[in-house]
């Protein structure tokens, strides 16, 4: 079953990557475009481009976008898995719902709060190591603190009911993160003749990828394992018993 359902999750991802590609194609690469032109008009030397911005905003966006999609799509399948059954009585329509939402919540939303996504020409090289760590581990701490939260409301839930238990789970899940966003550094490389309404569509474009992936994944994964959990009934004919011997020799 744990396989069936990593198959399908999979699947799901590579469908919601398509999803994702598109919303990328038609919101993002405009604003990356932008960023681009603006980064050449201000560049003193042209350096040599390993691969045309045109394979990039095609075949390379496609590439890591699906490949994205069906890696998440099958670790989001194996957090289904555990989450079904623990989160009370929900159908696996609503519990893959749930991991989608607090997958987008936990690996995009809490480190993008705090390290929003920058278009090219943002950003000093020489910090690309210590942005890309401190980037991570915001993600990693989402991670650990929304599974935390979620041990915390279930643990609450006998001595409080389910609806204070909930309420201060997050209450605890929106308090250590905003101790950690007070305790790691910020990061503000932002050029300061760089276009703001760029910056700020860019970011949501950035935003509406993720959340067009992570909505349909949760759509299709939960349809899929709905059918896998849930089969439906047999038809008729299969459920009508066969005529009894004595009837035929009638």
């Amino acid at each position: 079953m744990v396989r069936a359902l990593l198959v399908r999750g999979m699947l799901a991802g590579l469908a919601a990557g398509v999803v994702a590609l598109a919303v990328s194609y038609l919101l993002g690469e405009p604003r990356v475009e932008a960023a681009v032109a603006f980064e050449e008009s201000h560049a003193h030397g042209h350096g040599e481009e390993l691969f045309s911005r045109t394979l990039q905003s095609t075949g390379g966006l496609a590439t890591g976008v699906l490949l994205f999609g069906t890696a998440v799509g099958g670790v989001a399948a194996l957090a289904f898995c555990f989450a079904l059954g623990r989160t009370g009585r929900l159908a696996p329509r609503a519990t893959a719902a749930l991991v989608s939402l607090a997958a987008l919540a936990g690996l995009y939303l809490v480190p993008f709060l705090k390290y929003p996504a920058n278009p090219p020409s943002v950003g000093d090289p020489d910090t690309i190591g210590t942005r890309t760590a401190l980037y991570f581990l915001m993600m990693l701490l989402g991670v650990l603190l929304a599974s935390a939260a979620a041990v915390l409301g279930r643990a609450l839930v006998p001595r409080f009911g389910a609806w204070y238990a909930s309420v201060a789970a997050a209450g605890a899940l929106v308090l250590a993160v905003g101790l950690a966003y007070a305790l790691l550094p910020g990061v503000d490389e932002v050029p300061a003749d760089f276009p703001a309404t760029l910056l700020w569509r860019f970011r949501l474009a950035a935003l509406a990828v993720q959340a067009a992936l992570w909505t349909a994944f949760g759509l299709l994964f939960g349809e899929l394992a709905e059918r896998v959990l849930r089969p439906g009934p047999a038809p008729a004919a299969a459920r009508t018993p066969p005529p009894h011997p004595a009837a035929s020799v009638r």
